[in-house]
């Protein structure tokens, strides 16, 4: 009796072994794409679907004839981040009220194509950004107090493929630059129609993550990635 009650106990100690070791290396990346909707968002939702991998897309109201892919974005389980409506760093950083006013305004637009409101934010250039420190004094560390009292989760990123650089990358050279081997890894990219090279380098970005065994996730209340605030 002992005997068997000793084997048994060895078998379920071996059985949670792997689940305890996998919980210690499981590895996340999380796809996200700022500036779109644009021409190009099918083509990326396409690739997205191809993979059965979920992305979180930051939007804008630069091209309000691409307005209804958000709808499409909604509809096929990605999650939606606003991104400010103008994308106009004097405008959003002249103050606390003015970023707030513009964030409002695409707001309306996500609920409008989806019927719901989004509590995920990314700052235009980053947390971290230097330009908003020439448009309101502290103006980052107030925004970023104002999005956690207002309940926004606001994100950052901790890879990106270099796609806003301003000098052109081949779709290999920006695959290799979002290709790191970190634990977590939240991947900046840019969904607009000059990005024809992040879409074509979105496959290789994926597979490379895939062959690693990467969970791939969307951003949600939970997730953390956020850099200090510049200013």
């Amino acid at each position: 009796m002992m005997k068997k009650m000793m084997i048994s106990a060895m078998a379920t100690m071996m059985l949670m072994a792997p689940q305890t070791a996998l919980a210690k290396t499981q590895k996340t990346v999380y796809l996200t794409f700022d500036d779109g909707p644009s021409r190009n968002t099918l083509k990326v939702l396409n690739i997205l679907d191809k993979n059965h991998v979920k992305g979180t897309f930051f939007v804008t109201g630069q091209q309000p004839q691409c307005f209804p892919y958000i709808k499409m974005m909604a509809q096929k389980g990605h999650a939606i981040g606003l991104h400010t409506y103008s994308h106009n760093y004097a405008k959003v950083y002249a103050s606390v009220n003015a970023f707030n006013k513009d964030l409002d305004q695409i707001q309306k637009v996500v609920v409008k194509e989806t019927g719901h409101q989004s509590k995920l934010v990314r700052f235009p250039g980053g947390t971290n950004n230097t330009v908003s420190r020439h448009y309101g004094y502290k103006v980052m560390t107030k925004l970023t107090r104002s999005m956690n009292a207002q309940g926004y989760n606001y994100i950052d990123w901790n890879v990106e493929t270099g796609d806003a650089t301003g000098r052109p990358l081949s779709p290999t050279q920006l695959a290799k630059n979002a290709c790191v081997p970190m634990k977590n890894v939240v991947i900046l990219m840019h969904d607009t129609s000059a990005k024809d090279n992040t879409v074509k380098a979105l496959p290789m970005i994926i597979q490379y993550y895939k062959d690693r065994g990467y969970t791939f996730k969307k951003v949600n209340a939970n997730t953390r990635c956020r850099f200090k605030p510049a200013n």
